[in-house]
């Protein structure tokens, strides 16, 4: 708990069996709620999830990143967070950071608080592949220019919101895809939220999770109609529902039918 809030960190999981533990055992005391969503993986994630203590929400099919996110974030307000974290559990971006993005929330400095890799120059120190280097400073740019601020970069998964930004942006509206990511970012912005960075230091090796380049592309493409969009939507020439204040909600009553709670196996 930070300045009377209750902090939680939502893990989306799929097949992260090798990196969970790690990843877990450096979150800080200070976090109240901890929960794991797995995405229908078929490796010994939810086991090792049950090992760890963690609340634990399985899908009956694996239904996509945005998808799990989408109940990472239910279940967190379910819980009564008040500040949620989004951690990938492959270990690729330190959770010792958690503190330091909560309280930024917490005390009301920002609504957001993005671990960015770009600050500092840590993206390629930490071993990103060039390609997704140089996509990461294009795209950036580009959303930059259209979206009208000014960030470092909107592609991190690692991501602290307040629970009112969780409530009233229309996430339900957004793909269950990795361009979840870039749609949540670009509709703070469409409503007004404040968002501040970190820098986070970032890491790849063969067990973090990452992309494909076939994948790498959809979602750029994803992030240019996602951002050009935003556009027409400011300028009044089109209207689109992930950014109407009447799109659909992650309301507290909104049923995940395709997630149920899991509990300890039996033995």
């Amino acid at each position: 708990m930070i300045n009377g809030k209750r902090i939680a960190v939502v893990l989306p999981a799929y097949n992260a069996e090798k990196t969970l533990e790690a990843t877990v055992h450096e979150l800080p005391d200070l976090v109240d709620i901890r929960i794991l969503v797995d995405d229908h993986s078929s490796d010994r994630t939810v086991e090792i999830a049950h090992q760890l203590n963690l609340q634990l929400f399985v899908h009956d099919q694996n239904y996509g990143y945005g998808r799990n996110q989408q109940t990472c974030y239910r279940e967190a307000l379910a819980a009564g967070a008040d500040v949620v974290i989004m951690l990938h559990p492959d270990y690729q971006y330190t959770p010792l950071l958690v503190t330091a993005m909560a309280s930024m929330v917490a005390h009301g400095v920002y609504d957001v608080v993005l671990g960015s890799r770009i600050i500092g120059g840590q993206a390629l120190r930490g071993g990103m592949p060039f390609y997704k280097y140089v996509a990461n400073r294009f795209l950036t740019a580009f959303e930059n220019l259209f979206l009208g601020v000014k960030l470092s970069e909107y592609h991190t998964g690692y991501r602290a919101f307040s629970a009112k930004v969780l409530l009233n942006l229309p996430l339900l509206e957004n793909s269950d895809d990795f361009v979840f990511d870039n749609q949540m970012l670009a509709q703070c912005v469409h409503f007004g939220f404040r968002i501040g960075e970190v820098s986070c230091p970032t890491k790849y090796f063969e067990d973090a999770s990452s992309i494909n380049f076939r994948r790498s592309v959809k979602y750029g493409l994803g992030v240019l109609a996602t951002t050009l969009e935003f556009a027409l939507q400011r300028m009044g020439v089109a209207k689109f529902r992930l950014f109407s204040a009447k799109g659909r909600r992650l309301e507290p009553g909104y049923s995940t039918y395709y997630a149920r709670r899991a509990g300890a196996p039996e033995v």
